[in-house]
């Protein structure tokens, strides 16, 4: 796997995308994760950014060295300051299944006068979109929309490949305080049904998500299509 050089330390690189991997359970509660020699050559980078990006997750408390056992992941839950509850994805990792995420494109907009996207954001927007697939099958079809500044370049997919989203909003200097979803039956764009892989007509479950900063704006706009055919969408309320 090729990491961009001109991005973030390598070892920071390796250590989202191995994060993600037990986040979205490639590498399960209890397992090891593959060792040091193996995720050098997979990575193409030296012991020491390999150790580093470990370091971090032990120190994280996603992961814990053995001597001569490996390194056993020991927690696949992220944690969220904004909910107690449980992630939708999370409670698929729990019930083994693998979810894995891949950005699909990523350009500057311009929003037509009237529009919705112009109310929220002006005249200009990153839009980002990115799939989610579910034991290896298209199960989300994701929308981002982030406010762009009006000499901001058009961005390069590759910027992206390695970043979860609140990555791309840190790095962006945005911090989340509030999150509003809003749920609907809907048809999906074009786009998001060949993806989908449904046919014409084919209702999915729309969700839609407001994400404000702490002084109450409108930070990033979110729109989600699901393929629950495939899989229902799940809430677990624990007391």
């Amino acid at each position: 796997m090729s990491l961009s050089r001109k991005d973030r330390p390598l070892y920071l690189q390796i250590k989202n995308i191995l994060k993600d991997r037990i986040l979205y359970g490639v590498y399960p509660l209890g397992s090891n994760i593959p060792s040091e020699p193996q995720l050098e050559q997979e990575f193409a980078v030296s012991k020491i950014t390999v150790r580093g990006a470990i370091q971090e997750l032990v120190q994280e408390g996603y992961l814990e060295k053995g001597s001569g056992k490996g390194t056993k992941v020991i927690r696949n839950k992220a944690a969220a300051k904004w909910s107690k509850w449980k992630h939708f994805t999370e409670i698929l990792v729990e019930e083994n299944h693998q979810i894995r995420k891949e950005w699909l494109r990523a350009a500057t907009v311009r929003n037509e006068a009237g529009s919705e996207l112009h109310g929220m954001f002006g005249e200009r927007c990153l839009k980002l979109e990115r799939a989610y697939y579910l034991d290896g099958q298209p199960y989300i079809f994701y929308e981002h929309y982030v406010a762009a500044t009006r000499n901001e370049p058009d961005p390069e997919l590759e910027d992206f490949r390695d970043h979860s989203l609140y990555d791309v909003l840190e790095e962006r200097g945005i911090s989340l305080d509030k999150l509003r979803d809003e749920f609907a039956v809907a048809l999906p764009p074009d786009e998001a049904r060949r993806f989908l892989r449904l046919a014409d007509g084919v209702p999915v479950l729309k969700r839609s998500r407001y994400s404000r900063d702490i002084q109450g704006r409108l930070a990033e706009y979110s729109v989600g299509y699901y393929n629950t055919e495939q899989q229902s969408y799940i809430v677990d309320y624990d007391s």
